[in-house]
């Protein structure tokens, strides 16, 4: 293992240096970071909605009302549910300064190109913005708005088309008047994005991305091929923010939801399940701890770390990440655009959805029963509840082969926070 590390070390640490040095991932990397703290809270709260424990609905409605959920997902919407808004508020801050920009008309212009691009929505007020685009899943279009807002802003200042004020003229008011023609470039630019599309079939960009991801996704069945496939997909659309499983995993949920059905009726009718994948092969087995199968780089992050950063995000996350909620670790770490880091999400859950597959078409381990249990029902439980102790067994497999997958990395990440940390020794 030692040898492994080494020569993994002399590999990927020159890469992941480099990488550092790149002004616009280390952007991305200190917008993530600045949400942290309010990722895990938002978590949080979603956790304690939706506690797979039975009876518990029914006591928080006798404790709260029938409303009891909103007092845990109000605060859980106003953090993690519109986080590309503090995503984008940190990259845009993070570039501009290392451009030794004006941040505060950076971020505002960031803001001001994301809201022309976000598509609204008719209410019984009028026009609203549409707040899935403020989610997850606009995080892909937040982050590149970000950055082309605030290059578009640097390049036109460079070129000194920007109004400049006699030096008497206080500070704030000469800064004002400087980033009006930039501001001007920059709603120019985005509106004319938006205009473009919306003389298409899409309408808007955020229609464009995501029928371009889904509509490919729902040609592929229910083989082992296609869901190593899909598997690919999500992470891959995870890896640049965006909620894979919401957009990937969305297209499929007709074909996964049918195929779970049936297995379903065949044992309430005493009959063998027919079919092996099925939702709950995907969120209980190959999902252990959230997309990315992180529970094992969660337990390393908490119990191995030497760095404070990883310790003490291994361990705020370790509640949340038992009950498959991993957003903290995706976007704490963070995994999203994080090239080292991406090479274990990726091999964890293609490995395990192989291990999975042949585990139940062996008949290792029986095909899932379709029996529906809350997503965020912990590993091994929702094992037993819908496999059997066999079932369990498998997960508790793959909790370690996750874990073992993600250990050199983890490893690699560690020492190189502990160094930046120490930089005495």
């Amino acid at each position: 293992m030692n040898k492994i590390l080494d020569s993994l070390e002399q590999k990927l640490v020159p890469i992941a240096s480099k990488l550092d040095q790149n002004r616009y991932l280390s952007a991305v990397k200190d917008g993530f970071f600045a949400v942290m703290s309010f990722l895990i809270i938002g978590s949080i709260f979603l956790l304690f909605a939706n506690l797979p424990i039975n009876g518990y609905p029914e006591f928080m409605t006798g404790l709260l009302g029938e409303g009891w959920k909103q007092y845990f997902l109000v605060p859980f919407f106003a953090s993690m549910n519109v986080m590309t808004l503090f995503v984008m508020i940190g990259i845009a801050r993070s570039l501009a300064s290392s451009h030794n920009m004006d941040e505060e008309s950076s971020i505002i212009g960031t803001l001001v190109a994301f809201l022309i691009l976000t598509p609204f929505e008719a209410g019984e007020s009028g026009l609203m913005l549409a707040a899935s685009a403020f989610s997850a899943e606009g995080l892909f279009l937040g982050i590149f708005t970000a950055i082309f807002t605030v290059e578009i802003m640097r390049i036109i200042t460079e070129k000194g088309w920007v109004i400049k004020m006699h030096p008497s003229v206080p500070e704030n008011v000469s800064r004002s008047f400087s980033t009006l023609i930039p501001g001007l470039f920059v709603i120019l630019f985005f509106g004319v994005i938006r205009l473009g599309f919306s003389f298409t079939s899409f309408q808007t960009i955020q229609n464009f991305i995501f029928t371009a991801l889904q509509t490919p996704l729902m040609a592929l069945g229910d083989t082992l091929p296609a869901r190593m496939i899909l598997t690919v997909v999500e992470q891959l659309l995870w890896s640049f923010g965006l909620h894979g499983n919401n957009i990937a995993g969305g297209a499929m949920a007709p074909i996964y939801q049918t195929l779970t059905v049936q297995n379903a009726e065949a044992t309430m009718a005493g009959l063998l399940p027919p079919n092996i994948i099925t939702v709950q092969f995907n969120t209980n087995f190959v999902k252990v701890g959230g997309a990315g199968s992180t529970l094992g780089l969660v337990y390393l992050m908490a119990t191995q770390a030497k760095s404070e950063q990883y310790k003490s995000l291994g361990r705020l996350s370790f509640a949340p990440a038992i009950f498959n909620i991993n957003e903290p670790v995706i976007f704490g770490v963070p995994i999203v655009l994080n090239p080292l880091m991406i090479i274990p999400f990726f091999l964890a859950p293609l490995t395990l959805v192989v291990i999975t597959y042949f585990a139940m078409f062996t008949g290792l381990v029986p095909y899932t029963s379709g029996v529906n249990i809350p997503w965020s029902t912990p590993p091994i439980i929702s094992g037993l509840l819908i496999t059997g102790w066999r079932g369990a067994l498998l997960q508790v497999v793959n909790i370690l082969v996750a874990t073992a997958i993600y250990y050199p990395f983890f490893k690699i990440i560690d020492q190189k926070a502990y160094d930046e940390e120490n930089p005495q020794e």
